[in-house]
């Protein structure tokens, strides 16, 4: 309620109607992404062995296959410290649709 109250004083203030000045503060961001569609799927995922952690917080974010034109490339698996205590990892992978494979961004969860 306090916000709502401060955005019709603030037009009030300013000089615009509230339902212009809210309808600029809600408008949503826009979110652009390009994807790169390979026509070669990935090969198959190589098996690390995994080394010993540094720390018990650390979590392991497996290898993957990086699209290097006209090859994928492997990149090897690694520790990494999260921002934050108890985050997991989830993997990036290789999606496919009509228009080929493109891939998606590991995340912490």
């Amino acid at each position: 309620m306090r916000t709502l109250s401060r955005m019709a004083a603030l037009a009030l203030l300013s000089g615009l109607p509230l339902a212009l000045l809210s309808g600029l503060l809600i408008t949503p961001i826009a979110e652009a992404r390009t994807r790169v569609f390979v026509q070669i799927g990935p090969p198959p995922l190589v098996v690390e062995q995994r080394p010993l952690a540094p720390a018990g917080y650390y979590a392991w974010q497996p290898g993957y296959y990086r699209w290097d034109n006209p090859n994928y490339v492997w990149v090897h698996g690694a520790y990494v410290r999260p921002r934050y205590h108890h985050r997991q990892w989830v993997s990036g992978r290789w999606m496919h649709e009509r228009h080929g494979y493109y891939w998606v961004d590991g995340r912490w969860r």
